[in-house]
């Protein structure tokens, strides 16, 4: 049945709305729900106190991030409260110096150099133990070596903001992104 009544149609058009507007505050409410720290697939800051391994979870069918026991960077236990400070240090220095015009972020950024959401357990750096492991990282974020074909600028990093960025990397690391990126972790094709 058409209707050539005006107060039909903006009834049906109101009703939309509301009828939308609460479904999408409800997707709102659980996106938040995931992706905060603490939540079910973003582990709280204080995760850099912890072991970040990346292994291939069976049931899931791709690989994941696995928490351990405690295993600290710089030898130091950072309180939640200084983990969330350092964590927040660490994102403003990689947006100071634009690493996300070379690097990629959570698939997000540049392809021109490499992909930076599991550089923690990277097979280049995770070879080392966390105390070496996070020293070599601030120390190449200092004094960046060449590494492959192109070449990481050294882009004035001191070294607590070296720290802040290796601590971010680590959180970041932590994070369940659904297998992204894809095959990461898995073994080299033959």
């Amino acid at each position: 049945m058409y209707s050539h009544d005006p107060s039909f149609w903006r009834a049906g058009a109101i009703a939309t709305t509301v009828f939308m507007s609460i479904v999408l505050a409800a997707l709102t409410i659980d996106t938040l729900r995931q992706i905060s720290p603490g939540g079910p697939r973003v582990p709280s800051y204080s995760v850099i106190n912890r072991a970040v391994t990346y292994e291939y979870d069976q049931q899931r069918g791709e690989y994941v991030p696995k928490i351990g026991g405690e295993e600290l960077i710089f030898d130091h236990k950072y309180t939640p409260q200084e983990a969330a400070a350092l964590i927040a240090r660490g994102k403003l220095v990689i947006q100071s110096r634009a690493c996300i015009d070379c690097h990629t972020f959570f698939g997000n950024g540049a392809y021109y150099a490499p992909d930076l959401t599991r550089a923690w357990v990277d097979p280049m750096w995770a070879r080392y133990p966390a105390r070496k492991r996070s020293d070599r990282l601030a120390k190449f974020l200092m004094d960046p070596l060449r590494l492959g074909a192109r070449a990481m600028p050294n882009l004035h990093i001191g070294r607590e903001e070296a720290e802040a960025v290796v601590a971010y990397l680590k959180w970041i690391s932590s994070v369940d992104t659904n297998g992204f990126p894809d095959r990461f972790g898995a073994p080299a094709a033959q």
